[in-house]
Order: C-alpha cells, then structure tokens, then sequence
C-alpha cells in the first residue's frame, strides 16, 4: 500500500503515535533480561509482534525499536550497527504486513557523552545508519538538552532534504528537564533553528502535567507541536516498574490538546496498545483545521538570552548591587568563608565589621575544597535579615540534583535573595569518593540557563546571576570561549579568580576587550600574607596563581610585616585593575578581618 506523504497526512490530520515500546515490551515477555533493542537481531518476531499491536490499536506512526541503540548498551559498534538496521527493516516490514497508511520513524533516544560533542558523534553514526537503510522520518525523543542534535538534523537534511524531523523533550511537571532546561526553551530552540517539523513533549510527565504545560503555548504554535505523555507516574515493586494510570483519563487529555491545536499524540512510558487504542477511539471522527507544515526559515545567529531586567514587564528591580553597577558605581566584594560549626557570632560580627568598613557585598563559598561548611545561601540569608548587607552566595553544581537546587533558589528567591555565583564545585577527594558521592547533574552553564528561565518564568524579581572566570587558565582563549557560552545562556557577570601576576592582569583586559559592554566583571585579588601562605596556594589550590618573586619577597617577615607587604601588593593590583573591572573582588585569608577592613578602606579611596 503505498503511504500518502506525511506533510500532505497532517494537513487534515492528527499523526497518532504508538505508545511505550520498552515497558511494555518488558511486561509482554517477562523473560527477556536484556535491553529491548537487542531482540531486533535475536527475537525480531517478538518485537514484530509488538509493532503489530500498536498498529491494529490505531497507529499511525511506530517509532523503530532502537531508543537506546549506542554502543555502550548494544555491546559495542557491529552490534549496535546489526541492532539498528534490524530495528528499521523490523518496523517497514510490519506497517507493510498491516496494510495500513502508517509511517515509520527512525527513533533516537539520548546520546551518552559528557560533551555537545560526544553525543553529536553518537547521534550522526546513528542517523547514517537509518538514512543507509532508507529512513526519511526520524525522532529525537526524551531528550533533556539541545547538546548534538541541530548538528545532526542539519547532517540528515545534507542528505536528505525532504526528511522530517521531530524534536521531543522530556520535562519534569513544572517544565524543566533534567538538566534545567525549561521546554519552552528547549522547544523555542529546535524551532528556532528551522531544522525541525515538529517540536514536543514525551516521556517523565503525565498527560494531566503534559497537557497543562502545552496549553500555556499559543494555539498557532500548537499546529507545529507533539504531545506522547507517560500512562501516569511510576511504583515499583521489588525489582519492576509499573505505571498506574487509566486509559480514558489518558485519551480525554489527548484529545483536548488535538482540540487545541496539536498535530502528533502518542504515548511514553506505561502506555500500551490498550491506551493507543482507546486514544483513537476518542479521535475518530476528529477532523483538524487545515494546517501547512513547511518548516519555519532558520533564523540568524544564536537563540536569544534574556538579560536581567529585559523581562516581565513592570518589574521594578530592587537588587542594590544591579543598582550600583548598572548606574556605572564600582562595588566591592569580600569572600568570607562560612563557619565549619554552628556558632555564628565570629562571623556576623566579621561581616558587620566589613559592612562598616564600605564592603557593597559579602560572597559566601558553598563547602570550599569539597569539605562541608554551613550553607553559602542560608547564611546569606541570615546576614540579609540581621544586616540588611547583600550576599553573593556561591552555588555548585557538585551536590545537589535539580529538586534540591530548585527548592533552595525559591527559598532564598523569597527570603530576598537577589544575586547568585555559579560555579563547578571543587571535585570530592579521591579517598572520600566511596563515602561521599557527588552529584554533579548538571554543569555551571547548564545551572546559569536554569536559574535564567526561573527568573523569567517562576521569580517575581530575577536573581542576577554571576559566573567564575578563571584569569589564570593555561589556554585563556578557551576560558574565554567558555564565558561567553555563559553570557548566552544567561550570566549577567563574572568574578574571576585572583589577577596576581601580570599575565593574569592582561587577561582581564582582554576579556573586558572581548565580553559585552553590559557584563559585568568583579577583578579577584587575594592578599598574600607569608611566604607559606604563597607556597601553600601556588601549589594546592587550582585556579590560583601566585608569581615566585612575590612568594620570595616575604620570606623572613612576621605576621605584621607579611600583612603591610599583602596589603601593598593588594593595592597595587588594585589600581591596575580598576580601568577594566567594576568592582574588586576580595578573598580574606585565614579569616583576617581586621586585615580586609583596612584593604577595604583604601581600595574605596582608590575608587
């Protein structure tokens, strides 16, 4: 039977998609251990007989059985290359069996890799198989990011002009996925680039949450967007998986969004042949308003950011620190170390100390060196409320997921919290790492972008967002590449790590040259106090430099000596860095306040 072409279908049509292949899949043939893809090559009848089902239950489309086909999982490169084609010969075999007008989709699931990089090479070998065996239909689904994919539908178009390509995104119910991402984002993105037919949402939600995150997007939009929800949300029991969920309440969610506008449905996880059935039973006899789906034309350059204070209109900014540099004011901050214990009175008498001496912000680290302090954002809270002193506290992407991240950023967003640093985080020990696992779910860019779409989409006031930039990197040019990775997604300003020596110096000056006017830089300077102190940091702590001639020039001295030759040095690098920065970033050593009063003091005179 020959099939109408799918641009001509979905002009009066919705596209109904088959529902979960894995689970049930899992549940259909209980003594299969093994990841589901490898049966296309030694149970091909088995996943036959699954595509047949979803067939007579309505579907129009099937996705190929090759979600997780990557070498990692199919035991290497030959066999994933035998899993994949297998996979497509298996589904083009069963729509012809069917006899129906069915279109079958080249099914990508996410890509391993822990670089943009990686993951496009896995995508484009993947593609090159399906495009080898004659596919022209192709979905990326479940994806939590954007990393690889333009690059590989810009691959499959090179070869195959007329493909058409869907971009689906898992999100969690409030619309983030699991690297941070907000789906309007994600999907604003894919669309953006014109690449793609078809933008949506499957998997991690249910049709309830999917449904109620797709209508918050205009109707004309719609048009262009699919929808392949979970059953529900699982349980498991002892070691298995289930979904609760019911079909009707499943196909009546469905139903109202083709009502709306959408033109692809289908299901994810728990979904099987009862629900696609039952979904097009609901659909029968639904007929869409005529649409076009030509692509929408690639536009220039880069998605757009949005920067502090560009959005929701109305919103009248209260950060003071925004305030001063956004007026041309230089500001100056002071890193001061959270306590190891719970007594508070050294250090809320330290920051009064700094407030007093002309301090504009306090930074707090989170857990320095991997090793465990009082919070960064509830102490910075704590000093808000008692002081009325901002706080930058530092956030890493090291030991929270993105539950705990959130959850932390709405408290401190309504405790008045209105400034954050995103940072890695210092990796955990190696003798610690079978005790303490780090989370690391994310990276900083991935976290900037995060709390970016939080400031646009969920905070009544954006938090504005700072990032580290490390002056003392051995390859600057990479840094700076990096940086400006950050200024798109979001970053509104960077602190840098300490500028001690010349070459530092000069790189700030050249990511001033290079960065956009409206980022802001704070210039990192910390006061070296002994000879030890310098050896100590030259040779223990990353991102630090510290020149041989200034470590040796205090050798012999005392404390007292040591702490006038740190403040000179301290002031010097000042006054060279003061043209290009605005504002001094101050890290106290060993908790010597009295020494940052002082420095502080005559850095506001140099200002």
């Amino acid at each position: 039977m020959k099939t109408t072409n799918i641009r001509e279908y979905l002009k009066n049509n919705v596209l109904l998609f088959d529902g979960a292949f894995g689970t049930y899949f899992s549940m259909k043939y209980r003594d299969n251990t093994k990841a589901c893809e490898l049966s296309n090559i030694s149970a091909p009848e088995r996943v036959t007989e699954v595509h047949r089902e979803y067939l007579e239950a309505g579907a129009t489309a099937i996705k190929t059985n090759t979600f997780g086909a990557y070498p990692e999982v199919m035991e290497g490169i030959e066999q994933r290359n035998s899993v994949v084609e297998a996979g497509y010969r298996i589904a083009v075999d069963a729509v012809a069996a069917s006899g129906k007008n069915a279109y079958v989709f080249a099914d990508i699931g996410p890509a391993p890799g822990k670089t943009p990089e990686e993951m496009q090479k896995q995508y484009i070998e993947t593609a090159d198989i399906f495009l080898k065996a004659g596919a022209t239909n192709f979905i990326f689904e479940t994806l939590s990011s954007i990393d690889g994919i333009l690059e590989c539908a810009r691959h499959i178009r090179d070869i195959c002009p007329d493909a058409f390509i869907i971009a689906s995104f898992g999100v969690l119910p409030d619309g983030y996925s699991r690297e941070g991402r907000y789906y309007r984002n994600l999907m604003g993105e894919a669309e953006y680039s014109g690449l793609f037919e078809i933008t949506g949402l499957n998997c991690v939600s249910s049709a309830g949450h999917m449904a109620r995150l797709l209508m918050k997007m205009d109707p004309e939009e719609l048009k262009h967007t699919s929808a392949m929800p979970n059953a529900g949300y699982p349980t498991v029991r002892g070691f298995r998986t289930f979904y609760k969920g019911a079909p009707e309440f499943f196909a009546r969610e469905m139903l109202e969004l083709a009502e709306s506008g959408v033109r692809v449905l289908g299901g994810c996880c728990g979904t099987d042949p009862q629900y696609i059935k039952t979904l097009a039973g609901h659909l029968c006899g639904f007929t869409p308003a005529e649409s076009s789906f030509e692509r929408r034309k690639p536009e220039s350059g880069s998605y757009p950011a949005r920067k502090l204070g560009g959005f929701k209109e109305g919103v009248t900014i209260t950060n003071r620190i925004w305030q001063k540099l956004n007026a041309g004011k230089k500001i100056i901050a002071v890193e001061f170390d959270s306590p190891k214990d719970t007594n508070l009175d050294k250090f809320i008498d330290g920051a009064r100390r700094l407030q007093d001496a002309g301090v504009d912000t306090l930074t707090i680290a989170d857990c320095p060196i991997a090793r465990a302090r009082m919070d960064s954002t509830l102490l910075a809270c704590k000093v808000m409320r008692d002081l009325d002193l901002d706080v930058i506290p530092h956030m890493t992407c090291r030991d929270r997921n993105i539950n705990a991240t959130k959850a932390l950023l709405l408290g401190g967003s309504a405790e008045g919290l209105r400034n954050v640093l995103v940072v890695t985080g210092d990796p955990i020990p190696t003798a610690e790492r079978d005790e303490v696992q780090r989370v690391y779910q994310f990276n900083s860019r991935k976290l900037i972008a995060y709390i970016r779409s939080l400031n646009e989409e969920l905070f009544d006031e954006p938090m504005m967002i700072f990032a580290a930039l490390n002056v003392n990197a051995a390859n600057f040019d990479v840094e700076m590449s990096r940086a400006q990775e950050k200024v798109m997604e979001g970053a509104d300003g960077f602190l840098t790590q300490p500028a001690m020596s010349d070459e530092a110096i000069e790189n700030i000056k050249k990511a001033r040259r290079e960065l956009p006017p409206d980022v802001y830089i704070l210039g990192g300077i910390i006061p070296v106090v002994s000879q030890r102190n310098g050896q100590f940091m030259e040779s223990e702590i990353s991102g630090i430099h510290i020149p041989e001639d200034m470590i040796q020039s205090y050798a012999g001295l005392n404390r007292e000596e040591g702490e006038k030759l740190g403040e000179r040095y301290t002031l010097s690098i000042a006054a060279r860095l003061l043209p290009y920065v605005d504002g001094i970033y101050l890290m106290m050593p060993f908790e010597r306040v009295a020494l940052m009063e002082r420095i502080v003091k005559k850095v506001k005179v140099l200002m």
